[in-house]
């Protein structure tokens, strides 16, 4: 393979990237019509089974989006029955955002759903090549937080 030029390798790296997205997407998408839920929706299921209750602030911020339209995704949620809101016992300014049983068995499901086309995905590299693979996301991703 012959050397890229640095644009010839932002290209090539932007297109094989949005091809993967868009087919994870796909694959992916049968599962999360199944609970209709939304990928915005999905993050904050994830965030929640990672981290337990967080306040509105706090998952406006993780998801980089106003309070408003934070209040607006979680409505949906609550309204489907997946999390629940609890007012804070020592500021009732705040309001925390908990999963319930419905909300936290989605969030497993899905994600196992996930975990499972991860593994199908990447079948097709050798044990050496994923991890070269994991170090290399690792570096990229610790490189974008040093920049922040």
């Amino acid at each position: 393979m012959k050397s890229l030029t640095a644009a010839e390798f932002a290209d090539r790296v932007g297109e094989s990237m949005a091809a993967i997205s868009r087919e994870f997407m796909k694959q992916q998408s049968g599962e999360f019509y199944k609970v209709k839920i939304t990928l915005p929706q999905l993050a904050i299921l994830d965030l929640l089974n990672r981290l337990g209750e967080l306040s509105m602030s706090d998952m406006a911020r993780f998801m980089n989006v106003t309070t408003a339209a934070m209040t607006g995704i979680i409505d949906r949620l609550v309204r489907d029955g997946y999390v629940m809101r609890i007012p804070d016992p020592d500021d009732r300014r705040v309001i925390k955002i908990k999963l319930t049983a419905k909300g936290s068995s989605a969030a497993k499901n899905i994600l196992e759903q996930r975990r499972r086309l991860i593994t199908k995905i990447f079948g097709v590299l050798s044990r050496d090549e994923r991890e070269e693979y994991l170090k290399i996301l690792t570096r990229i991703q610790d490189g974008l937080k040093g920049r922040e």
